[in-house]
């Protein structure tokens, strides 16, 4: 009998923000796949998990892979976590599940432990219209940059991507340069903890905001650029 894969959702700032389910499916696995296992088990601690740990992280090879695969065939359950929200959303897990399905085929038994997720937590918070919305994941560094900027321009719907804090400045004043000087930019800054943050207006208002309040470009960010639909 194949075992079972679970995707676990695990929490994006705050620990308690984790269901009954993850953390009893967290403590019954036979081993756990995680992006950084010195992350997760400040997590493991805190609820007194004690489950083996082995680190799965974009530079991984199919090593790991064929590691859960051999386990999973032998019967035994194994789970995946990212080091915060949900696996696979622009994160490495999606090649980790994508293996485990083209391998095992149907054969395969993935079980969903939803959760936590840094895209829905912001649009919940943001304002912005979200019955429809594209998701980028982490913008380009350098090449396809410009493109992108163009798109995101271009695009009609609210768009949603991360940023890391030192390219965000770049980034809004990319977004001044593109996108309609009236369209709404929402920053959704370090979500569920202590030093929460959501700066919104044009771009231009929130780049003058990051600039003359430097020691906030800081933490985890999600940014947001509101539909078409809300400019005049």
């Amino acid at each position: 009998m194949i075992g079972t894969l679970y995707i676990i959702a695990t929490p994006i700032g705050n620990l308690a923000d984790i269901s009954f389910r993850a953390v009893e499916t967290l403590r019954s696995v036979d081993m756990l796949f995680c992006e950084d296992t010195r992350v997760t088990k400040k997590l493991l601690t805190h609820y007194d998990i004690h489950t083996p740990c082995v680190s799965y992280h974009s530079f991984s090879g199919f090593g790991k892979i064929h590691k859960a695969i051999t386990m999973l065939r032998e019967g035994k359950d194994v789970a995946l976590v990212s080091d915060a929200g949900t696996p696979v959303i622009s994160d490495p897990g999606v090649k980790f599940v994508r293996e485990i399905r083209n391998v095992l085929g149907d054969a395969a038994v993935i079980q969903t432990v939803p959760g936590p997720s840094a895209v829905t937590a912001a649009l919940s918070i943001s304002g912005a219209p979200c019955s429809s919305f594209v998701f980028l994941g982490f913008l380009p560094r350098k090449k396809r940059r410009e493109t992108v900027f163009q798109q995101i321009a271009a695009e009609e719907r609210t768009v949603v991507c991360y940023e890391a804090p030192h390219r965000l400045l770049k980034t809004l004043e990319s977004l001044r340069e593109h996108i309609a000087p009236a369209r709404e930019i929402i920053v959704v800054r370090e979500m569920t903890k202590v030093h929460e943050q959501v700066i919104s207006g044009t771009a231009a208002d929130v780049l003058k905001y990051y600039h003359e309040h430097p020691d906030m470009v800081r933490g985890e960010i999600v940014l947001i650029i509101s539909s078409l639909d809300t400019v005049a």
